[in-house]
Protein backbone atom coordinates (compact mmCIF):
# COMPACT_ATOMS: atom_id res chain seq x y z
CA UNK A 1 0.00 0.00 0.00
CA UNK A 2 1.01 3.57 -0.66
CA UNK A 3 -0.91 6.80 -0.23
CA UNK A 4 -0.88 7.16 -4.00
CA UNK A 5 -2.34 3.75 -4.82
CA UNK A 6 -4.92 4.10 -2.04
CA UNK A 7 -5.99 7.57 -3.17
CA UNK A 8 -6.49 6.44 -6.76
CA UNK A 9 -9.50 4.43 -5.60
CA UNK A 10 -11.16 7.07 -3.49
CA UNK A 11 -13.40 10.11 -3.51
CA UNK A 12 -14.31 12.36 -0.59
CA UNK A 13 -17.32 11.03 1.36
CA UNK A 14 -18.49 14.61 1.98
CA UNK A 15 -18.27 16.36 -1.42
CA UNK A 16 -17.42 13.39 -3.71
CA UNK A 17 -14.33 15.06 -5.19
CA UNK A 18 -11.25 12.86 -5.73
CA UNK A 19 -8.94 12.31 -2.79
CA UNK A 20 -5.20 12.88 -3.13
CA UNK A 21 -2.18 12.33 -0.84
CA UNK A 22 -1.37 15.20 1.48
CA UNK A 23 1.44 14.88 3.96
CA UNK A 24 2.79 11.62 5.31
CA UNK A 25 -0.46 9.92 6.40
CA UNK A 26 -3.33 11.99 5.08
CA UNK A 27 -5.71 12.13 2.13
CA UNK A 28 -7.58 15.29 1.18
CA UNK A 29 -9.84 16.75 -1.51
CA UNK A 30 -9.67 20.17 -3.18
CA UNK A 31 -12.33 21.54 -0.81
CA UNK A 32 -10.14 20.88 2.20
CA UNK A 33 -11.80 17.79 3.64
CA UNK A 34 -8.98 15.64 5.02
CA UNK A 35 -8.73 12.11 6.41
CA UNK A 36 -6.00 10.43 8.40
CA UNK A 37 -4.62 7.18 7.05
CA UNK A 38 -4.07 4.49 9.65
CA UNK A 39 -0.43 3.51 10.18
CA UNK A 40 -1.42 -0.06 9.36
CA UNK A 41 -2.22 1.14 5.84
CA UNK A 42 -5.94 1.81 5.51
CA UNK A 43 -8.32 4.75 5.71
CA UNK A 44 -11.62 5.02 7.59
CA UNK A 45 -14.17 7.04 5.59
CA UNK A 46 -17.26 6.29 7.66
CA UNK A 47 -19.60 9.24 8.07
CA UNK A 48 -22.84 9.68 10.00
CA UNK A 49 -24.80 7.15 12.08
CA UNK A 50 -24.78 3.46 11.17
CA UNK A 51 -27.42 0.79 11.59
CA UNK A 52 -24.98 -2.14 11.58
CA UNK A 53 -21.63 -2.97 13.17
CA UNK A 54 -18.77 -4.83 11.56
CA UNK A 55 -17.52 -8.31 12.42
CA UNK A 56 -15.74 -8.60 15.74
CA UNK A 57 -12.18 -9.79 16.22
CA UNK A 58 -13.53 -13.05 17.67
CA UNK A 59 -15.69 -13.68 14.58
CA UNK A 60 -12.78 -12.99 12.27
CA UNK A 61 -10.49 -15.28 14.25
CA UNK A 62 -13.07 -18.08 14.04
CA UNK A 63 -13.41 -17.49 10.30
CA UNK A 64 -9.69 -17.60 9.80
CA UNK A 65 -9.43 -20.91 11.69
CA UNK A 66 -12.23 -22.50 9.69
CA UNK A 67 -11.10 -21.25 6.28
CA UNK A 68 -7.47 -22.24 6.87
CA UNK A 69 -8.69 -25.81 7.39
CA UNK A 70 -9.66 -25.85 3.70
CA UNK A 71 -13.40 -26.56 3.94
CA UNK A 72 -14.29 -23.70 1.58
CA UNK A 73 -11.36 -24.21 -0.79
CA UNK A 74 -13.65 -25.33 -3.68
CA UNK A 75 -15.48 -22.01 -3.43
CA UNK A 76 -12.21 -20.09 -3.27
CA UNK A 77 -10.94 -21.96 -6.35
CA UNK A 78 -14.18 -21.29 -8.26
CA UNK A 79 -13.90 -17.57 -7.52
CA UNK A 80 -10.27 -17.60 -8.66
CA UNK A 81 -11.24 -19.24 -11.97
CA UNK A 82 -14.01 -16.74 -12.73
CA UNK A 83 -11.90 -13.69 -11.88
CA UNK A 84 -8.88 -15.01 -13.81
CA UNK A 85 -11.06 -15.13 -16.93
CA UNK A 86 -11.63 -11.38 -16.62
CA UNK A 87 -7.92 -10.43 -16.39
CA UNK A 88 -8.78 -7.46 -14.15
CA UNK A 89 -6.30 -4.75 -13.25
CA UNK A 90 -8.51 -3.30 -10.47
CA UNK A 91 -10.34 -5.65 -8.12
CA UNK A 92 -12.72 -4.43 -5.38
CA UNK A 93 -13.81 -6.75 -2.57
CA UNK A 94 -16.88 -5.40 -0.73
CA UNK A 95 -17.14 -7.21 2.59
CA UNK A 96 -13.57 -8.47 2.48
CA UNK A 97 -13.49 -10.12 5.92
CA UNK A 98 -10.13 -11.83 6.42
CA UNK A 99 -9.13 -11.41 2.75
CA UNK A 100 -9.37 -15.16 2.09
CA UNK A 101 -11.24 -14.87 -1.22
CA UNK A 102 -9.54 -11.66 -2.35
CA UNK A 103 -6.11 -13.19 -1.88
CA UNK A 104 -7.07 -16.10 -4.13
CA UNK A 105 -8.74 -13.90 -6.74
CA UNK A 106 -5.96 -11.30 -7.07
CA UNK A 107 -4.23 -11.89 -10.42
CA UNK A 108 -0.43 -11.69 -10.73
CA UNK A 109 1.22 -8.54 -11.99
CA UNK A 110 2.90 -5.60 -10.33
CA UNK A 111 0.36 -3.18 -11.82
CA UNK A 112 -2.68 -5.16 -10.59
CA UNK A 113 -4.28 -3.58 -7.54
CA UNK A 114 -7.06 -4.52 -5.15
CA UNK A 115 -9.12 -2.66 -2.57
CA UNK A 116 -10.49 -4.52 0.43
CA UNK A 117 -13.53 -2.76 1.90
CA UNK A 118 -15.37 -3.69 5.07
CA UNK A 119 -17.33 -2.07 7.87
CA UNK A 120 -14.94 -3.67 10.36
CA UNK A 121 -11.53 -1.98 10.78
CA UNK A 122 -10.20 -5.27 12.16
CA UNK A 123 -11.28 -7.05 8.98
CA UNK A 124 -9.66 -4.45 6.73
CA UNK A 125 -6.45 -4.62 8.76
CA UNK A 126 -6.35 -8.40 8.32
CA UNK A 127 -7.03 -8.16 4.59
CA UNK A 128 -4.29 -5.68 3.76
CA UNK A 129 -1.77 -7.85 5.61
CA UNK A 130 -2.54 -10.63 3.13
CA UNK A 131 -0.84 -8.98 0.16
CA UNK A 132 1.23 -5.87 -0.55
CA UNK A 133 -0.93 -5.01 -3.59
CA UNK A 134 -4.11 -4.66 -1.53
CA UNK A 135 -5.25 -1.28 -0.21
CA UNK A 136 -7.80 -0.95 2.61
CA UNK A 137 -11.00 1.04 3.15
CA UNK A 138 -13.40 1.12 6.08
CA UNK A 139 -16.80 2.19 4.74
CA UNK A 140 -20.51 1.40 4.97
CA UNK A 141 -21.96 -0.34 1.91
CA UNK A 142 -25.36 1.25 2.58
CA UNK A 143 -23.99 4.79 2.16
CA UNK A 144 -22.74 6.39 -1.06
CA UNK A 145 -19.42 4.63 -1.49
CA UNK A 146 -16.31 6.82 -1.17
CA UNK A 147 -14.97 5.15 -4.32
CA UNK A 148 -14.51 6.83 -7.70
CA UNK A 149 -16.85 6.04 -10.60
CA UNK A 150 -15.60 3.22 -12.83
CA UNK A 151 -12.72 2.43 -10.47
CA UNK A 152 -13.18 -1.37 -10.47
CA UNK A 153 -12.89 -3.96 -13.24
CA UNK A 154 -14.36 -6.64 -10.96
CA UNK A 155 -16.40 -6.35 -7.76
CA UNK A 156 -16.23 -9.35 -5.45
CA UNK A 157 -19.13 -9.74 -3.00
CA UNK A 158 -19.06 -12.95 -0.94
CA UNK A 159 -21.71 -13.41 1.79
CA UNK A 160 -21.91 -9.63 2.13
CA UNK A 161 -24.59 -6.94 1.69
CA UNK A 162 -24.98 -5.23 -1.67
CA UNK A 163 -25.73 -1.68 -2.82
CA UNK A 164 -26.78 -2.22 -6.44
CA UNK A 165 -26.84 1.40 -7.56
CA UNK A 166 -23.44 2.14 -6.07
CA UNK A 167 -21.96 -1.09 -7.40
CA UNK A 168 -23.04 -0.07 -10.90
CA UNK A 169 -21.45 3.37 -10.46
CA UNK A 170 -18.04 2.16 -9.26
CA UNK A 171 -17.82 -0.72 -11.78
CA UNK A 172 -16.48 -0.03 -15.26
CA UNK A 173 -19.10 -0.36 -18.05
CA UNK A 174 -18.08 -3.90 -19.08
CA UNK A 175 -16.96 -5.01 -15.63
CA UNK A 176 -18.08 -8.07 -13.66
CA UNK A 177 -19.99 -8.21 -10.38
CA UNK A 178 -19.33 -11.61 -8.78
CA UNK A 179 -21.75 -12.45 -5.96
CA UNK A 180 -21.81 -15.52 -3.72
CA UNK A 181 -24.78 -16.39 -1.49
CA UNK A 182 -25.63 -19.55 0.45
CA UNK A 183 -28.13 -22.04 -0.97
CA UNK A 184 -31.20 -23.00 1.12
CA UNK A 185 -29.47 -26.27 2.12
CA UNK A 186 -26.36 -24.51 3.43
CA UNK A 187 -25.71 -25.61 7.05
CA UNK A 188 -29.07 -27.42 7.03
CA UNK A 189 -28.06 -29.86 9.76
CA UNK A 190 -26.89 -27.08 12.08
CA UNK A 191 -30.12 -25.14 11.61
CA UNK A 192 -32.18 -28.26 12.31
CA UNK A 193 -30.29 -28.80 15.57
CA UNK A 194 -30.71 -25.16 16.59
CA UNK A 195 -27.04 -24.25 16.27
CA UNK A 196 -27.41 -21.89 13.29
CA UNK A 197 -29.96 -19.18 12.59
CA UNK A 198 -32.56 -19.60 9.87
CA UNK A 199 -31.81 -18.01 6.51
CA UNK A 200 -33.94 -16.48 3.79
CA UNK A 201 -35.37 -19.37 1.74
CA UNK A 202 -35.42 -17.51 -1.60
CA UNK A 203 -32.06 -15.78 -1.26
CA UNK A 204 -31.02 -16.37 -4.89
CA UNK A 205 -34.33 -15.15 -6.34
CA UNK A 206 -34.23 -12.09 -4.11
CA UNK A 207 -30.67 -11.38 -5.22
CA UNK A 208 -31.41 -11.40 -8.95
CA UNK A 209 -34.57 -9.34 -8.46
CA UNK A 210 -32.83 -6.71 -6.34
CA UNK A 211 -30.05 -6.27 -8.92
CA UNK A 212 -32.22 -6.43 -12.05
CA UNK A 213 -32.55 -2.67 -12.59
CA UNK A 214 -28.77 -2.22 -12.67
CA UNK A 215 -27.31 -5.58 -13.74
CA UNK A 216 -28.09 -8.48 -16.03
CA UNK A 217 -27.31 -12.04 -15.00
CA UNK A 218 -24.59 -13.60 -17.15
CA UNK A 219 -23.90 -16.90 -15.43
CA UNK A 220 -24.95 -18.92 -12.40
CA UNK A 221 -22.99 -21.82 -10.91
CA UNK A 222 -23.60 -23.95 -7.85
CA UNK A 223 -21.33 -25.77 -5.42
CA UNK A 224 -22.51 -28.15 -2.74
CA UNK A 225 -21.05 -31.00 -0.74
CA UNK A 226 -21.32 -32.60 2.68
CA UNK A 227 -18.31 -32.34 4.96
CA UNK A 228 -17.35 -34.15 8.17
CA UNK A 229 -16.61 -31.56 10.88
CA UNK A 230 -15.21 -31.98 14.36
CA UNK A 231 -16.95 -30.22 17.29
CA UNK A 232 -14.19 -27.60 17.28
CA UNK A 233 -14.69 -26.96 13.55
CA UNK A 234 -18.45 -26.69 14.01
CA UNK A 235 -17.86 -24.12 16.76
CA UNK A 236 -15.58 -22.14 14.44
CA UNK A 237 -18.12 -22.33 11.59
CA UNK A 238 -20.90 -21.01 13.82
CA UNK A 239 -18.67 -18.44 15.45
CA UNK A 240 -17.54 -16.88 12.18
CA UNK A 241 -20.99 -15.76 10.99
CA UNK A 242 -24.29 -14.23 12.13
CA UNK A 243 -25.20 -17.34 14.11
CA UNK A 244 -22.50 -16.39 16.61
CA UNK A 245 -24.82 -13.68 17.95
CA UNK A 246 -27.59 -16.19 18.68
CA UNK A 247 -25.98 -19.51 19.55
CA UNK A 248 -23.88 -20.69 22.48
CA UNK A 249 -22.04 -23.07 20.15
CA UNK A 250 -19.42 -20.44 19.35
CA UNK A 251 -18.15 -20.94 22.87
CA UNK A 252 -18.39 -24.71 22.57
CA UNK A 253 -21.25 -24.96 25.10
CA UNK A 254 -23.57 -26.85 22.76
CA UNK A 255 -20.97 -29.27 21.47
CA UNK A 256 -22.04 -32.93 21.62
CA UNK A 257 -18.46 -34.13 21.44
CA UNK A 258 -19.26 -35.93 18.20
CA UNK A 259 -18.29 -35.16 14.62
CA UNK A 260 -21.11 -33.85 12.43
CA UNK A 261 -21.98 -34.12 8.77
CA UNK A 262 -22.71 -30.59 7.49
CA UNK A 263 -23.90 -29.48 4.05
CA UNK A 264 -22.10 -26.48 2.60
CA UNK A 265 -23.78 -25.13 -0.53
CA UNK A 266 -23.26 -21.91 -2.51
CA UNK A 267 -24.75 -20.05 -5.46
CA UNK A 268 -22.16 -18.14 -7.55
CA UNK A 269 -23.53 -15.41 -9.78
CA UNK A 270 -21.83 -13.28 -12.44
CA UNK A 271 -23.54 -10.03 -13.41
CA UNK A 272 -22.79 -7.36 -16.02
CA UNK A 273 -23.82 -3.72 -15.88
CA UNK A 274 -26.92 -2.80 -17.82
Amino acid sequence: MSLQTLSEWLRCPNCFLPLHPRGELMLACERGHSFDVNKRGFVNLLTGPRKFIGDSAAMLEARDRFLRAGWYDPLRDAIHTVVAGESPRRLLDVGCGTGYYLGAALPPGADVRALGMDLSPTAVSRTIRSHDRVDGLVADVWSPLPIRAGAADVILNVFAPRNAAEFQRVLRPDGLLLVVVPQPTHLRQLRESGLAVEMQADKSAHLTTSLAAWFRLEHHDQLDRTVHLSPFEVASLIGMGPSSHHSRSSAGEDSTGLDQLVTVAFDIFGFRRR
